[in-house]
């Protein structure tokens, strides 16, 4: 430090023969000083500012349970999840299939809510061909009037289930494309603030401003969040194809809005860590047998791991199936780490969200343990 000043002090002298070189000295100097403190800074940022992880659950219904103990299960994870740091626990809606429980995605957000403190909960997603704009703001009005700044409102385009449910869901609301755009601008239309005189009002939900996510596994949602400034969550945990497609289109074509600045992604994944990786795979072989029991034309309960997966799948099941989870993560806290640090470079993810699918509840819990200590080393 009294080099440099010493070099200042006498470029300042008219009479210095090197006043030239003693500038330009002094000025690459203070730029590597101010470039180490500019590096410092950044570390540091990186060093306190994780990559949040959530949770999507599905409220899974197990061989030999039923609807109640899905209902335990869920809320004694979120709890876990909840005393653990995740950011958000994400109910999805289906419908008409007996392993999945949370067709009524409102009245278990409520729930979950109900039994845990900081965690935001919200919907991954609904899904709003099924229900009229004004039902979904009253309904999420209802929720963040009793969980203020907690709740989150995901949409999705797609049903949720078969053609046929489908039609029993909606009667005559069978529409194409372009109801969905239509349908999302009047759910926001209804959480904003009511204008004088406006004669349909949600109530409550007028000036709540529940946070909007769009859902989507292709390019469709993600120019649209894009177009309206939202925040946009992939579905890569089971529909991988068009993932670094939709991104960057939603990156290049978003638009500012007042709920977001900036975009904001987040990626679906499958994660199941255990002790061992031989562990972790024998419990995700649950979630693989019932992938492939969906492309059989089966939705029976969740059934328990078996040792040998590759004895009840077809090698053309297997292919079919290991693409649709291409975006899985199953092994220990190592395995799992290079795995998501790997898609984090790959997509520059702003929030991971996985799903918790695993026959035993308790090994469940163990998994979100193991999962937050991943994302606690990942920087």
């Amino acid at each position: 430090m009294v080099v440099v000043q010493y070099s200042y002090t006498r470029c300042l002298e008219p009479t210095a023969p090197t006043d030239f070189f003693c500038t330009g000295l002094v000025l690459l100097v203070v730029a590597f000083l101010v470039l180490v403190g500019m590096l410092h800074l950044n570390c540091e940022k990186r060093k306190t500012s994780l990559i949040p992880f959530s949770i999507l659950d599905l409220a899974p219904i197990r061989q030999g349970g039923d609807a109640a103990q899905a209902f335990a299960n869920m809320c004694a994870q979120a709890k876990t999840a909840d005393q653990l740091g995740y950011q958000r626990y994400w109910i999805a809606e289906h419908h008409n299939m007996s392993g999945i429980g949370s067709s009524a995605t409102s009245v278990l957000i409520g729930h979950v809510a109900g039994v845990t403190e900081k965690i935001r909960v919200g919907s991954g997603g609904v899904m709003l061909p099924n229900h009229a704009p004004l039902i979904i703001a009253e309904q999420f009005g209802t929720l963040e009037s009793l969980y203020p700044g907690r709740i989150d409102l995901g949409l999705g385009r797609a049903p949720g289930t078969d053609q046929r449910t489908a039609y029993a869901l909606r009667r005559d609301r069978v529409g194409d494309d372009h109801d969905f755009p239509r349908d999302v601008a009047e759910l926001q239309a209804y959480l904003r603030a009511a204008e004088p005189g406006q004669p349909v009002r949600a109530v409550p939900g007028a000036g709540l401003d529940v946070p909007i996510w769009l859902l989507g596994s292709s390019l469709f949602s993600a120019q649209l969040a894009a177009m309206l400034g939202l925040p946009y969550a992939f579905a890569s945990h089971f529909a991988p194809d068009y993932l670094s497609q939709a991104l960057a289109q939603y990156r290049e074509g978003f638009r500012p809005s007042s709920q977001l600045q900036q975009p904001y992604v987040m990626v679906g994944v499958n994660a199941l860590a255990a002790a061992t990786d031989e562990e972790a795979r024998r419990l995700f072989t649950s979630t693989q047998v019932a992938s492939v029991d969906m492309l059989r034309g089966l939705r029976e309960p969740m059934g328990p791991a078996i040792d040998d997966i590759d004895s009840y799948w077809t090698p053309e099941e297997k292919r079919v199936v290991e693409h649709k989870l291409h975006y899985s993560y199953v092994g220990d806290a190592e395995t799992i780490g290079s795995g998501l640090a790997a898609l984090v470079e790959e997509t520059a993810a702003d929030e991971i969200m996985t799903t918790v699918r695993v026959f035993e509840p308790t090994a469940g819990l163990h998994s979100l343990q193991i999962l937050a200590q991943v994302r606690d080393q990942l920087q």
